[in-house]
């Protein structure tokens, strides 16, 4: 990690000089937002991208400038069918990428789901649980053997952990008033955790693992949330963090929210990013205070045994469904 990079890095300039020609790439969620731009900046590079959409068809119009970058680059992008909120799905994506049998440097968990409505997925799960933690953690420990030796696993979070644990005893929310937020908190403690036991279990082949928060930044992630929701979201953010003498949140770049997963994914010292959870190109600072939007990572999102926790009852719960 000889370069100094910071919030208002990108993608493009975390990638400043690097040929990853020859290396190859899973990202989860390329048609639009954090994903569409990581899988820009990485193609740019001449790498090869294998990026999973819900909608194919739908998808190759809209990472048209991925392709073009590409072209340039000497990059390849190349789209595979997968919904997360469906065991039958992940379970069909991974054993076609298995049948094919090509290796990854590096997968990035990119896909993701925000504050949706409450709605069971057809297997039975919370569809933020489902879509968040889930879908990936099936996905990846069912492909875990294309990840090459010394590859990486990178895995997007949110600041949104601080606002939740995760609840092993009531995942679905079955037997309690269901909270939008706290649900998009919970799922995405539950990636930092699945961060941290991935990274445990295979390190011993030199792969690492970490999470990531990208930044806030406008995307459709968003798009379960009305105008006013938003601009609500905005003030009550704004206001927590004045009253903790914090400065004022400032809205990234999708270039610059894309920058965090493409370092950990390419240039970061792996060794000293495994198991930890980053932001703005760094290594975040554990904080506990209570105000849920502040910097750095809740020590329970880094949790080694509630992380061995949730993976077993990971297990249990796909296995099950």
């Amino acid at each position: 990690m000889t370069k100094t990079f910071g919030a208002k890095t990108t993608a493009q300039e975390v990638l400043g000089g690097i040929d990853l020609t020859g290396k190859r790439f899973l990202i989860t969620g390329v048609s639009s937002g954090i994903g569409l731009e990581t899988a820009r900046a990485l193609v740019a590079k001449g790498a090869s991208v294998v990026g999973t959409v819900r909608d194919v068809p739908r998808a190759e119009a809209a990472t048209a400038s991925v392709r073009d970058a590409a072209a340039q680059g000497g990059g390849n992008l190349n789209l595979i069918g997968l919904d997360l909120a469906s065991l039958q799905s992940v379970r069909a994506c991974a054993d076609r990428l298995l049948a094919g049998g090509e290796p990854f440097d590096a997968i990035i968990a990119n896909a993701g789901v925000m504050a949706t409505p409450f709605r069971h997925t057809v297997d039975g799960f919370e569809n933020q649980l489902a879509t968040n933690h889930l879908g990936h953690f099936a996905l990846l420990t069912r492909i875990e053997p294309l990840l090459a030796d010394n590859g990486r696993a990178v895995v997007l979070s949110s600041q949104a952990h601080r606002a939740a644990d995760v609840d092993l005893d009531d995942p679905n929310f079955k037997r309690q008033a269901y909270d939008p937020f706290v649900a998009y908190g919970r799922s995405k403690t539950a990636n930092a955790l699945f961060a941290v036991e991935f990274d445990r279990r295979y390190r011993d082949r030199g792969i690492r693992a970490a999470s990531v928060m990208p930044g806030n930044s406008m995307t459709d992630l968003a798009r379960h949330f009305s105008p006013e929701e938003l601009q609500g979201l905005f003030e009550t953010v704004g206001k927590a963090r004045t009253e903790a003498g914090l400065p004022p949140t400032e809205l990234k770049q999708v270039s610059q929210a894309a920058a965090t997963s493409v370092w950990a994914a390419v240039v970061a010292d792996k060794d000293a990013i495994g198991g930890r959870y980053l932001e703005d190109c760094a290594i975040a600072p554990i904080d506990d205070t209570p105000n849920p939007f502040a910097e750095g990572v809740r020590s329970y999102a880094l949790d080694a045994d509630k992380a061995r926790q949730l993976w077993a009852k990971s297990e249990e719960w796909i296995g099950a469904a």
